[in-house]
């Protein structure tokens, strides 16, 4: 059974609080096998239960991400997945996959005393929000999504393989540059190897050129648009993305072949709102639209000025919009 012990300074009632989207409760949560989660839940008790999830996967959840709900209609859960943000030990990838996810996600639900909740995911989050949805139906009531992922080595390779080149070529030839020839023909499984590698001097390159190149992938329109090759070699710390990407990547995102479109007749009843960038050139539109295809209660909603980040132009109001719209259906 998980135990949930609160953080120093979590002990303020919803009546003491100034700032409506401070945590109700910011909370460690043992779930085994040596991880603690971090556990948050904003908004008001009793409001309409909803759950956020960070993308990466490896990243984790940001204060901002608490002001998509509602404070007065929602009683939202935020969760830094294992190895990832505040929860502990950072970094650890031992039992550390997909299905360990799903399994903390219910036994945070439950320790919480939620009958169901409305999930809410992009990129990665969408990925894992569709696993745990595709698994336990009977407690989701409703979903957003935003930048579908469905964890696919095929999606991985449009995205690093064929759009790099084809939109930014010069980036291309930089993140290509940091491997040997050989190498080269294999570009993905050689960068998962060169991060997943114990040697700093290895895998931080590597790292760094993964992150930086997914990063300017991921907007719109990126400040930068080649690595600083000279940089990916510097003392400054290493981002922690890359590492549980790597991961969970050559692993195949720890899902069968296909999962997640194959077993969407789950989702049935179900209903959705997918927020997609008309320009993400990490997760694009045509995903999206054959999910929806596979899915009929859900609604595709497309935001044409945006890309992959939250944070492109009308990207975050749509997403915040959706939620809404979603629980007044409930």
């Amino acid at each position: 059974m998980p135990i949930m012990t609160p953080d120093a300074g979590s002990g303020t009632t919803s009546g003491e609080r100034h700032d409506p989207f401070a945590p109700l409760t910011s909370q460690m949560m043992a779930v085994g096998d040596g991880h603690e989660l971090y556990v948050e839940t904003v908004g008001r008790d009793g409001g309409f239960p909803a759950v956020y999830l960070h993308g990466g996967p490896g990243s984790g959840c940001q204060p901002d991400h608490r002001k998509l709900f509602d404070p007065q209609r929602f009683h939202a859960v935020l969760f830094d997945q294992r190895g990832c943000g505040r929860s502990r030990p950072k970094g650890n990838r031992d039992a550390n996959t997909t299905a360990h996810l799903v399994a903390d996600m219910e036994a945070i639900r439950e320790r919480l005393g939620f009958e169901h909740w409305m999930v809410v995911g992009g990129s990665w989050g969408a990925t894992l929000a569709l696993a745990y949805a595709e698994q336990h139906p009977q407690r989701v009531s409703g979903i957003v999504l935003r930048a579908t992922f469905l964890g696919t080595r095929t999606e991985l390779e449009a995205a690093f393989l064929e759009t790099l080149p084809r939109f930014y070529p010069a980036l291309n030839d930089d993140f290509l540059s940091i491997l040997s020839p050989d190498a080269r023909k294999h570009p993905l499984d050689e960068y998962w190897r060169l991060i997943l590698d114990p040697d700093p001097a290895i895998h931080g390159p590597a790292a760094r050129a993964w992150h930086d190149t997914e990063r300017i992938l991921s907007e719109h329109a990126p400040k930068q648009t080649r690595l600083d090759l000279a940089s990916l070699r510097s003392t400054r710390p290493l981002p922690s993305t890359p590492f549980m990407e790597a991961h969970y990547f050559r692993n195949g995102c720890f899902l069968k072949s296909d999962q997640l479109m194959h077993d969407a007749d789950k989702l049935a009843g179900i209903s959705s709102i997918i927020v997609q960038g008309r320009y993400d050139l990490l997760c694009p539109p045509s995903t999206a639209h054959a999910l929806a295809a596979a899915w009929p209660t859900a609604e595709l909603r497309t935001v044409e000025s945006g890309g992959h980040s939250l944070y492109d132009p009308g990207v975050r109001d749509a997403v915040a919009l959706a939620i809404a719209d979603l629980a007044a259906k409930n």
